[in-house]
C-alpha cells in the first residue's frame, strides 16, 4: 500500500512537525499583498464588514467588494454557467479513522468532550460536517500507529464487539444520519492466505471475510456500509473484485459500492480492457495523488477519488495543504471525494504522524482538545454542499486563477442553490507531505465572477471567508460575512493570499462552538487498571497496542475480567513491526515519552492451550509504529515454562544485560514488577528479586509497555504504574498477588492496593 513510502520520510516529517509545534514559519507579506492593502481604500465600492469574534468584540475586515461591468480592466472574468450542462456529482468529504488506531485515545475521554469533538467533526451545519466516515476493517496489524482488532482472530470464531470502528460509526451515524460509511482492511490475520501471505491466494475466502464484517456491521449496529475496498497490490487480482462483488449482491448487500483499488489509478487500464472488471467496480479510489488524476482514470468514465489523502501536521500549513486539494483534486484531478487520513490525531505523541489528522485529542485524562484549521477549511465545502449536488463544467465555474488559486462551484439536484469555493493558497503554505508540490506563486488578483443560465437571476451571495496568517499567527478561520449583492450578474473579489471564500445562496452555515476544552495536563502517575470496568472483547482504553491484539476476556473467579494477547500467528502484513517482528512480540504501550525513572508492575498468566513463550513489563520504550519491532526500552521478560528470566534493551532481546534462573516457585499468574532509577534496574517475580543491574542513559526516557515474547495467548491482570519512590516502598513489602480490587472507567488517581 502507499503507507509504506510514509515511513521513508517519518523521521524528517517527525522533526518538521515537533518544530511546528513550537513555531509556526515566518515569512513577510508578498509585495503584491502589501501594495493590495496599502490601496484598498482607493478602489471603488469597498465596503467594510464586521466579524464576529469569540469574546464578541467587533474587528472591522477590509473585504472589498467592487460591483463591475464585465469589461473592467481591473479583474478577471470567471463566467458560472450550467446553460452548456454541468460536471460530475459529488461524493463528499471525509476523514478516515485507522489505517491504523488513529482514533485510540478518543474513546476514553469524559462524554462530555467527546460528545464535544464528535460535533466538531460529524455535526451537520456546525464544524467540519464530514459526509463519508472511512474506518479500518481491522485485521490484528499495525498499520502506522497501532493494530485494530479483526472480527476474526481465527477462521473458526466471529466477534463483533472488538474495536472501536463501530462505536465510531455509530456515533457520527447519531450526528448525521445521511453520512456514508466506507470500510477497508489495511492487512488480515494471519488465517487469510493458509500461511501464503498473499491474502487473495483464495479469492471466495477473502471475500466472506469482508462480507462477514459488512454483515456484522448491520447486524449488531444497524449499520449500512456504503462502500468497501480492497487493496494491498502486491497480490490483488481484478478476479477479486468480481468475486467480492458476486458476494454482496448474493448476501443482499447490493447496495455497497466498491471502490478499487484504494491504491493509485492503475487499474483504470485494466477497467478499460475488462469489462466484468468494470461491472464489478464502482469507483477508483487513489491514495495522496497530489491533485492528478490518470488519463486512464478519466477515460472509464467511473467516479475518481482521493480515497485517501492529506496526512499532514495539522498547523497552519497543514490547513493550508487541506483547502488547495479540497478544491484542486477536482479543478485539476477531477476527483469527486477526498477524504483525509486521519480523521481525528488521538494518539500517543510521538508516535508516527503526530497530529496529521483535522483536529487534535490526545489526553483523555485531562479532557483536552484542539479545534485545528483544517475542521474550518472542511466547512467552506462540507457546510455548503450535500452528495450529489453537480460540480459545474470546468472552464464554466471550475478551473485555475489567472493569478494563481483555484475556484470550484456545485449546484443542487434541483439547481435552486449555487455554492462557489474560492483558495489562493502559497506553496511554501499549503505543501502536503506527500507527494511533492512542484512550484508555482499566487499573487493578489481581482477576479470578477459572472453569472449566467439559470445562476443569472441571483441576487446575493452569502459569504464565508478565512484567512491564514503565518506572521502573526492570528489567521481569521471560517468568518460569516454579509452578504454580497449581485449587480448585473456579476461580484468582483480582491482575493489576497492564503484565503479561501465560499459565496452561496444557502444561509444553513454556522461556525459551531464549545467553552475551551481543559488545560493540557501530563499522564497522570499513578495509573492503574485492573480491567473491571470494561465489556468483554473490549480493547483497554490507554493501552496502546503496537504488535498483536488485546482485549478483555473473563478469567477465574480471583481476577475476575483480564487484557488477553489474542494473536496466534504472524498477520497478512505490510508493515515492519509484523513482517520483521523475529519472534512475533505483542507490545502494548501506555503513558509518557518523558518518563524516565518508574516503577512497572503486572500480573501474568501464559495460557495453557496455545500459549505464549513468555511475557514481559518495560519502560523507557522508544518506538512505535512500524519500527515498534526494533523497540528500545527495559525489558523484563519472564519464561515461566522454562522458569528462565531476561534483561534486554530491545524488544528482540537482542541486547541483553542479564538473564538467568528462577529458582523460586511459580504459579499459573505470577507478578511481574520493574523499578527504574537513574542508573539501575530492580526487577522481581512475586516479591523475589531477581536482578539489580546497571544502565546506560540510553535510551534516557520512554513509555512503559507489557507484552508477550512471541505469538500465543497470555493474560494480564492489576497493571500499574507509580513513582520510583513508591516503587522502592512496594519491592520492599511483600503482596499477595491477583486480589481483586476497584476500578473506574477513566483514570484513578490512588494507587491500587494489595491486601
Amino acid at each position: 500500500m502507499t503507507r509504506r513510502r510514509r515511513f521513508k520520510a517519518m523521521q524528517d516529517h517527525m522533526v518538521e512537525s515537533h518544530d511546528s509545534v513550537t513555531r509556526l514559519r515566518r515569512t513577510t507579506l508578498n509585495k503584491a499583498e502589501q501594495t493590495r492593502r496599502a490601496s484598498l481604500v482607493h478602489l471603488s465600492g469597498v465596503l467594510a464588514y464586521s466579524r464576529k469574534t469569540m469574546a464578541s468584540t467587533p474587528i472591522y475586515l477590509a473585504f472589498v467588494v467592487v460591483c463591475v461591468v464585465a469589461t473592467s480592466a481591473t479583474a478577471t472574468i470567471y463566467s458560472f454557467d450550467d446553460s452548456r450542462g454541468v460536471g460530475r456529482r459529488f461524493d463528499g468529504i471525509g476523514g478516515l479513522s485507522g489505517g491504523g488506531a488513529t482514533s485510540k485515545l478518543l474513546v476514553n475521554y469524559p462524554q462530555q468532550y467527546r460528545d464535544e469533538i464528535l460535533d466538531y467533526l460529524f455535526k451537520p451545519n456546525f464544524g467540519a460536517s464530514l459526509q463519508i466516515l472511512k474506518v479500518e476493517i481491522g485485521g490484528d496489524i499495525q498499520s502506522t500507529d497501532g493494530t485494530e482488532a479483526s472480527h476474526m482472530h481465527n477462521s473458526w470464531e466471529e466477534n463483533y464487539q472488538r474495536g472501536y470502528e463501530w462505536w465510531l460509526m455509530t456515533e457520527a451515524k447519531k450526528r448525521n444520519p445521511d453520512i456514508k460509511l466506507y470500510g477497508l482492511p489495511w492487512g488480515f490475520p494471519g488465517w487469510i492466505g493458509q500461511g501464503t501471505g498473499n491474502p487473495y491466494s483464495n479469492p471466495n475466502v477473502t471475500a466472506d471475510y469482508i462480507v462477514r464484517w459488512i454483515a456484522g456491521a448491520k447486524t449488531f449496529y444497524n449499520l449500512t456500509i456504503d462502500f468497501v475496498g480492497a487493496s494491498w497490490n502486491k497480490y490483488i487480482s481484478n478476479f477479486f473484485f468480481q468475486t467480492l462483488r458476486a458476494l454482496l449482491d448474493s448476501r443482499g448487500f447490493s447496495s455497497t459500492r466498491i471502490v478499487a483499488s484504494d491504491d493509485n489509478w492503475n487499474i483504470s487500464w485494466d477497467i478499460l480492457q475488462d469489462s466484468a472488471l468494470a461491472a464489478a467496480v464502482d469507483y477508483i479510489g487513489a491514495h495522496y495523488p497530489g491533485t492528478t488524476s490518470s488519463s486512464d482514470a478519466q477515460k472509464t468514465g467511473k467516479q475518481l477519488w482521493a480515497s485517501e489523502d492529506y496526512s499532514t501536521f495539522n498547523d497552519e500549513t497543514g490547513g493550508g495543504c487541506w483547502a488547495r486539494i479540497l478544491n484542486q483534486n477536482y479543478a485539476v484531478g477531477y476527483m469527486t471525494s477526498t477524504i483525509s487520513w486521519n480523521l481525528i490525531a488521538s494518539y500517543y505523541n510521538p508516535l508516527p504522524f503526530f497530529r496529521d489528522g483535522l483536529m487534535t485529542a490526545v489526553e483523555p485524562w485531562s479532557g483536552n482538545y484542539i479545534v485545528e484549521t483544517p475542521i474550518w477549511l472542511s466547512a467552506h465545502t462540507t457546510q455548503f454542499t450535500e452528495i450529489g449536488w453537480k460540480y459545474l463544467a470546468h472552464g464554466a465555474g471550475v478551473g485555475q486563477l489567472q493569478n494563481g488559486g483555484s475556484y470550484v462551484a456545485l449546484v443542487s439536484p434541483d439547481g435552486k442553490d449555487l455554492t462557489i469555493i474560492i483558495e489562493t493558497m502559497s506553496h511554501d503554505h499549503s505543501f502536503c507531505i506527500r507527494p511533492y508540490l512542484p512550484a508555482y506563486s499566487v499573487t493578489a488578483q481581482n477576479a470578477t465572477i459572472s453569472l449566467a443560465g439559470s445562476f443569472a437571476t441571483i441576487q446575493q451571495l452569502n459569504v464565508w471567508y478565512s484567512k491564514l496568517d503565518f506572521v502573526n499567527r492570528s489567521s481569521i478561520l471560517f468568518e460569516n460575512l454579509q452578504p454580497l449583492k449581485v449587480v448585473n450578474s456579476q461580484v468582483t473579489l480582491s482575493l489576497g493570499i492564503d484565503e479561501v471564500y465560499t459565496l452561496t445562496t444557502l444561509s444553513t452555515g454556522q461556525k459551531g462552538q464549545y467553552n475551551p476544552s481543559p488545560p493540557s495536563q501530563p499522564f497522570p502517575l499513578p495509573y492503574s487498571d485492573n480491567f473491571e470496568s470494561y465489556q468483554l472483547s473490549q480493547e483497554p482504553f490507554n493501552l496502546a497496542q503496537q504488535t498483536g491484539s488485546f482485549e478483555i476476556v473473563q478469567s477465574d473467579a480471583l481476577h475476575g475480567k483480564v487484557v488477553r494477547q489474542m494473536m496466534l500467528q504472524r498477520p497478512v502484513a505490510w508493515c515492519d513491526a509484523d513482517q520483521k517482528n523475529a519472534y512475533g512480540a505483542a507490545i502494548n504501550m501506555i503513558g509518557n515519552y518523558s518518563w524516565t525513572d518508574i516503577y512497572v508492575e503486572v500480573d501474568a498468566a501464559v495460557g495453557a492451550v496455545n500459549g505464549t513463550n513468555g511475557v514481559f513489563v518495560a519502560a523507557r520504550v522508544q518506538n512505535g509504529g512500524c519500527d515498534a519491532y526494533e523497540a528500545k526500552g527495559i525489558f523484563f521478560f519472564l519464561f515461566p515454562q522454562t522458569k528462565r528470566y531476561i534483561v534486554s534493551y530491545d524488544l528482540a532481546h537482542t541486547q541483553n544485560v542479564v538473564s538467568g534462573n528462577i529458582n523460586t516457585s511459580l504459579s499459573v499468574w505470577n507478578k511481574l514488577s520493574l523499578l527504574i532509577t537513574k542508573t539501575g534496574a530492580i526487577g522481581s517475580v512475586n516479591n523475589n528479586v531477581l536482578f539489580n543491574v546497571s544502565i546506560p542513559n540510553s535510551p534516557a526516557n520512554g513509555f512503559a509497555a507489557l507484552g508477550t515474547e512471541s505469538y500465543g495467548i497470555a493474560d494480564f491482570d492489576n497493571f500499574l504504574i507509580t513513582s520510583q519512590e513508591e516503587g522502592l516502598r512496594r519491592m520492599q513489602v511483600p503482596a499477595q498477588t491477583g486480589t481483586r480490587k476497584g476500578s473506574s472507567l477513566y483514570f484513578s488517581p490512588e494507587i491500587k492496593k494489595h491486601h
